[in-house]
């Protein structure tokens, strides 16, 4: 079974208005097993209200307006709570307790009952079939979309649900149209926009994004990751990014339009507003949801990162919240199949590591869920459990959404039967594969191979710098079928930076112009410090 096969548990929270006040209902929409569409009715305790209102006041207290504010001193911790003790005695801080507290309440309030049931069941069955299980909760209620359900927990000591990899969490709504059908892709292929630097009509104590070093460290990361990974072998993902500053809405839907990016990333400052927020691309410019969410449907983009305060925040109206008027949640009703934002302010230093972390997932293939997953892990575990940091992050996906946005790489990659020497028949195959591996490699189909670093336009495709969007070819000029009379290839360079060939002088540049290719060549596109590739005839 693939990721994209795991089991998914679908929860959805609404208020009942013709009940008493605080009645809510909690359904459980789509579950793994047969009878797990359950239904349970429960009123939300003033206890749950003091604990939440003391969180706000400690960890974001720009949120509260000030008829809200209520000081954390008058609200008690739970005597039933568990305070974890260090080996020297000390207790955690006020802060990790009531972070902890907070995730605790959460959870026993929805997971109550015949809910928690469905959730022990659907576990079971994703243990059962080895894979982790995707819970997915639509919060209709617009005023319990901006409490931290990322953060919520069965017990003291057991990890919050957001940060794990075997229940994949996710926020979702089922008020959306069927997505069209998706394929998994071979490449990641951003459009990265660094909006406006200042902060305008924001308080001036969150300062400016250091915009240009969040797009050095993203794209670093970026060519870093296709070419290595932690464990140091290969993955081979290709990485392409591409970097408008402080654009246009007319210059943004023209280049998303002229190339088929899969993941939008905004970085640069946005508020609240009731048609999706507004994204300020340009001192006196500005960009709402509404506007947004049209193009990036229409260009089919998969994912939408953004990187802007209060990007999962709902608009407010005489302090009342709008219903399903934050940025994450209009795009994901227009049709986008994924989008992460902020629930709230995020520091520079806070951002660019979740990026980074983030950036890694996404291109070791891991799907889009589970890469928040690690990429929170990594901000909890350098900003704390008692900060807010890894609670930041936002996840909406379409219910329909496997969050598969790189194809796996068990999919992706062809494997060599061992001890196979032959194509199907009497074809003699030729590929190429990096140096040194054996079961990893991209065939020369029908005489002919595209090599650049645009993946629509070639058949391997490679991230580095260097190398030219439409770089080489390597042809074929005889039968492949005719083991006696065996055929001829040759690289073909197109590029601006010309290919190297190893050859017994040492490597020699083709630049502009044909070259014979024997098996075993070796071969760099672009530059000495590209990586080093290998072309083979079998047979």
């Amino acid at each position: 079974m693939s990721p994209s096969e795991s089991p998914c548990l679908n929860l959805s929270v609404a208020r009942l208005v013709a009940a008493e006040a605080e009645h809510f209902a909690i359904w459980v929409l789509k579950a793994p097993l047969p009878g797990g569409y359950l239904h349970h009715d429960c009123i939300w305790p003033e206890s749950l209200t003091q604990t939440w209102l003391a969180w706000q006041e400690m960890f974001s207290p720009l949120s509260l307006s000030s008829s809200q504010k209520l000081p954390a001193v008058q609200v008690a911790l739970a005597p039933t709570m568990v305070v974890v003790s260090s080996p020297l005695g000390s207790t955690t801080s006020y802060g990790g307790r009531l972070m902890q507290q907070l995730g605790i309440q959460l959870w026993q309030w929805l997971f109550e009952g015949a809910i928690q049931s469905s959730l022990d069941r659907s576990q079971g069955i994703a243990i059962g079939q080895n894979q982790p299980l995707r819970l997915r909760l639509e919060i209709r209620d617009p005023d319990l979309i901006t409490l931290p359900w990322e953060i919520m927990q069965p017990q003291a000591g057991k990890q919050a649900i957001s940060l794990s990899q075997q229940l994949l969490f996710s926020r979702t709504t089922s008020d959306v149209a069927p997505l069209p059908p998706l394929k998994p892709e071979q490449a990641l292929n951003i459009l990265l926009v660094l909006g406006q630097q200042d902060a305008p009509r924001q308080p001036s104590s969150l300062g400016n994004l250091k915009l240009e070093q969040e797009a050095l460290a993203l794209a670093k990361i970026l060519e870093s990751s296709g070419n290595v990974s932690p464990n140091g072998t290969a993955t081979l993902v290709p990485c392409l990014v591409d970097t408008l500053v402080m654009p246009t809405p007319e210059e943004l839907t023209a280049r998303l339009e002229s190339n088929a990016y899969n993941v939008f990333f905004y970085a640069g400052h946005g508020e609240p507003a009731p048609d999706g927020g507004l994204l300020f691309l340009r001192p006196g410019v500005t960009m709402n949801g509404t506007e947004l969410a049209q193009v990036l449907t229409r260009c089919q983009v998969t994912l939408a990162v953004f990187n802007a305060c209060w990007g999962a925040r709902s608009a407010e109206h005489n302090h009342q919240p709008i219903p399903r008027s934050s940025l994450a949640e209009v795009l994901l009703h227009h049709g986008v199949p994924a989008v992460l934002a902020m629930r709230d302010a995020i520091a520079d230093e806070e951002a660019i590591s979740f990026i980074k972390a983030f950036a890694r997932a996404l291109a070791e293939r891991m799907p889009i869920d589970r890469a928040v997953a690690v990429a929170r892990q990594q901000l909890l575990t350098l900003y704390k459990f008692n900060q807010p940091a890894w609670t930041l992050p936002v996840l909406y996906m379409h219910p329909e959404f496997d969050g598969e946005l790189l194809q796996p790489l068990a999919e992706s990659i062809t494997e060599l039967p061992e001890n196979s020497l032959t194509w199907i028949g009497r074809e003699r195959a030729a590929f190429v594969r990096p140096l040194g591996s054996t079961n990893k490699f991209w065939p020369i189909r029908g005489g002919l191979m595209r090599v650049g670093r645009r993946q629509q336009d070639n058949d391997l495709t490679i991230c580095e710098k260097w190398v030219s969007q439409r770089h080489a070819e390597i042809i074929c000029r005889g039968d492949p079928l005719d083991s006696n009379s065996p055929p001829t290839y040759f690289l073909r360079d197109f590029s601006r930076f010309g290919t190297l060939i190893l050859g017994t002088g040492g490597w020699r540049k083709v630049h502009h112009q044909e070259a014979p290719l024997q098996s075993g060549s070796q071969l760099k596109f672009g530059s000495s410090h590209g990586q080093i590739w290998e072309f083979v005839i079998d047979g």
